[in-house]
This record gives C-alpha cells, sequence and structure tokens, in this order.
C-alpha cells in the first residue's frame, strides 16, 4: 500500500548523497539509449531530462520508442547477447516484474544512482528506480454525465451504451477494472472475461493509444472511461471538462520505472540516466505537465498542484497492491482474451 504521506509528496531530507555515486553520474559520457514510449512521455524525457541534465555531461540520448510489449519482447530476446540494444529500459511495475525474474536487469545501489537514498523506501526494487506514479480511476466528462460513478461496475450500465471507451494499451489495467466489476480481484481476473464480453455488447470503444483516447474525450464520442488519474489531469488541463472518482471496489497504483539491462552498452550512461530521472526539478515538472506523483523526498509539490493529483484519505483507503505474481502467471491468457476473443 503507498502511504500517505508520499500521495501528498509531503515530507523531505535523506541521508547525503554518496560521493562514489556522484562520481559515476558525472564521469558517465557518449550515447545512450533509452527504450521508452512515445508521446507525451517520450517528448517529456526529451525535454525535462535528456536535453537539459544529460546533454550539458556529454550524453547524446536516443529514445527507441515502442510500446511496452516490443520492449519486453526485445529484452527477453537480447538476454543472452553480450550486448544489448537499450541502455535505459522504462516499463511500468507489473511489466518490471516479469522481465526481471529473468535476471535482465542490473542491479541498482548507491554506488550506481547517486540520489537513490532520496528515493520513498516502499517505492525501491534491486533493479529499477521508480520514476513516477498514479493511480487507477474513473474519468467521466462532467458535462454529460449527471450523475457520477461511484463503481466499476458503473461503466455496464446500459444507459452507457456506446459512451465508454478504453485503451487499447492499458488491456491488463482494463481487465483488471472488469474482474473487479465482477466480483474478482487482484489475484482473481476470471469474472473479467464474462464481464468485458457484456462491455462490447454494449458497443464499448477501443482507441489504440492514450491520446487517441483523449481524442476521444474531447469530440465527446466517448463519455466514461478507466484510466490513470495523472493522464486525467493531464487531459483536464487541456481543456476537457473531467472528473474521476476511485471507484467503491477499489483502484490500483502504478509505478513507471526504469532499469539498465546488464548488457547494456553504456551502463554508466545508463545509470547516469537513471539519476537524472529522480531529479527533483524534472520530477515536479512531470507531476505539473503529467499530474504523476514524484518519487523522491525532496520534490515537494505545490499545495494547488498537489490537491490535484493527490488522493483523498478514503481515496487512498482503496488503493490495491497489485499481485504480480498472479498476473505474470496469467498475462498470456489476458492478452490472448483480449484480442482474440474481447476484440476479435
Amino acid at each position: 500500500m503507498i502511504s500517505r504521506r508520499h500521495f501528498l509528496s509531503a515530507g523531505a531530507g535523506a541521508a547525503t548523497v554518496l560521493a562514489s555515486g556522484a562520481r559515476v553520474a558525472h564521469a558517465a559520457s557518449g550515447q545512450v539509449v533509452v527504450g521508452t514510449w512515445g508521446g507525451d512521455y517520450g517528448q517529456l524525457l526529451s525535454d525535462l531530462i535528456d536535453k537539459p541534465l544529460l546533454a550539458p555531461k556529454g550524453i547524446e540520448v536516443l529514445q527507441d520508442v515502442a510500446n511496452a510489449d516490443p520492449r519486453k519482447t526485445k529484452l527477453l530476446a537480447e538476454r543472452q547477447s553480450r550486448r544489448g540494444s537499450m541502455d535505459v529500459a522504462c516499463l511500468s511495475d507489473s511489466d518490471h516484474y516479469i522481465v526481471a525474474t529473468t535476471n535482465v536487469f542490473d542491479t541498482v545501489d548507491a554506488s550506481k544512482v547517486s540520489r537513490l537514498d532520496k528515493v520513498f523506501p516502499e517505492l525501491r526494487t534491486d533493479t529499477a528506480i521508480p520514476h513516477i506514479y498514479s493511480a487507477q480511476v474513473i474519468l467521466y466528462n462532467e458535462n454529460l454525465v449527471k450523475t457520477p460513478p461511484t463503481s466499476w461496475a458503473d461503466l455496464w450500465d446500459p444507459k452507457w451504451r456506446g459512451r465508454v471507451g478504453l485503451a487499447d494499451i492499458l488491456y491488463p489495467a482494463n481487465t483488471l477494472a472488469a474482474a473487479l466489476a465482477g466480483g474478482g480481484s487482484v489475484s482473481n481476473y476470471d469474472p473479467a472475461e464474462k464481464k468485458l464480453m457484456e462491455l462490447r455488447s454494449l458497443d464499448v470503444k477501443i482507441y489504440p493509444s492514450n491520446e487517441a483516447l483523449a481524442a476521444g474525450l474531447k469530440s465527446e464520442e466517448v463519455w466514461l472511461t478507466s484510466m490513470w488519474l495523472a493522464r486525467g489531469f493531464m487531459w483536464k488541463k487541456a481543456g476537457i471538462p473531467l472528473s474521476h472518482v476511485v471507484p467503491k471496489e477499489g483502484a490500483v497504483s502504478i509505478v513507471f520505472e526504469a532499469s539498465v539491462p546488464r548488457n547494456a552498452r553504456n551502463k554508466e550512461g545508463g545509470f547516469a540516466y537513471l539519476d537524472a530521472m529522480l531529479d527533483p526539478k524534472a520530477q515536479i515538472a512531470f507531476a505539473d505537465k503529467m499530474g504523476y506523483v514524484p518519487t523522491v523526498s525532496d520534490a515537494v509539490l505545490p499545495e494547488d498542484l498537489a490537491k490535484h493529483v493527490s488522493l483523498s484519505e478514503a481515496d487512498r483507503a482503496k488503493l490495491l497492491k497489485p499481485d504480480y505474481k498472479y498476473q505474470t502467471e496469467r498475462s498470456q491468457r489476458t492478452l490472448d482474451f483480449w484480442n482474440k476473443q474481447f476484440k476479435g
């Protein structure tokens, strides 16, 4: 469970930065290939990290842009190679868990990442740094949905026929939402299959990307969706009249992480990149631009921003911890059902 103070991004201070880690970061140079998503996230990495923080150190950043599944496939396919194609791999917490079980990633410690001591302890793992995080909620058009939903099951109300939209790339989170709507849990997705087919019969719309879904919300083609709170914040800033609710069945948090593969060609540059991702100014800027909460103690959000991207005490009590082992064991079934039955 994510602690209360960290969703508020309050608190500060930690031990002194280790000199050895600082030396590694400053010594790094050359070209760094970062496997990441495109769209808004990739652009913000370029604007907030690549150019202002890495370029002055002589590090040229090249983004290897793809969705998570192709990136996972590449990491697994290359794990026996002497030299991999990525120096940094960005993944969600659940995707990182899957890949990390195959010993693909190098260990992250303070001798390699000088700002590691600023990371909230409950977000740390042995092979990744947590970059940003948020929670899965229901977003709805506050001008068109007069009675706000209170549960995942409300998305199945026939009155919303043709007005619910989902992002294809978020099929694991959407499957979990369907499972919760059907009485399942983070460790039981079986009810999701029946619920997803019911949603299909209600003319649910599927969009290929988060950005395409945003366009559907803006055009009022869809009125409700399952999405990360951070995305809702960003879209609301762009002028879409959205509100959100944490459903009564519960909602999961998501952490976006970054790791250095064991066979990275430029490990020093890769770890310098991870260190830069933890820069407090960059973290606050990500929160302001995308609504994701910082993962380090010295990135304290302004109060007016924190109230929009953080959760209330009651909503935080509804947060669910993902069951990574169950997700991993069921991942192929989840994907196959989504593609072949639900979308097919």
